[in-house]
């Protein structure tokens, strides 16, 4: 399947986003321990990664099946968003993410 890339890099953004997000929760004591610590660092890695893994995969293939694929992020933001953060699941974000998957069906059979 061509097109792979973007799925793996679009995962692996979703993961320095959640990275990202545990690492500004805690309390560090200076401006510097805040940038520069082994979560943020890592993060920041694998954001380029996911940058590296995209360029490659729009050689071979065309930008709108870039953006749709590109969308699976958000239902890998949301089931993160569930096991990390606790966050809950309501009715609008599960609509949300009915529409998302629905459209990205629509394009993918059409």
């Amino acid at each position: 399947m061509k097109g792979w890339q973007i799925l793996v890099g679009t995962f692996i953004s979703s993961v320095s986003q959640v990275m990202l997000k545990k690492s500004a929760g805690k309390n560090y004591g200076s401006r510097m321990k805040e940038y520069l610590n082994p979560l943020v660092i890592t993060a920041y890695i694998l954001f380029f990664a996911a940058t590296l893994l995209s360029v490659l995969a729009y050689r071979s293939i065309g930008l709108s099946t870039g953006a749709i694929l590109e969308t699976s992020g958000y239902i890998y933001i949301t089931i993160f968003g569930l096991i990390f953060f606790r966050e809950k699941l309501t009715p609008r974000k599960l609509a949300a993410l009915g529409l998302i998957i629905s459209g990205t069906v629509i394009f993918t059979l059409g």
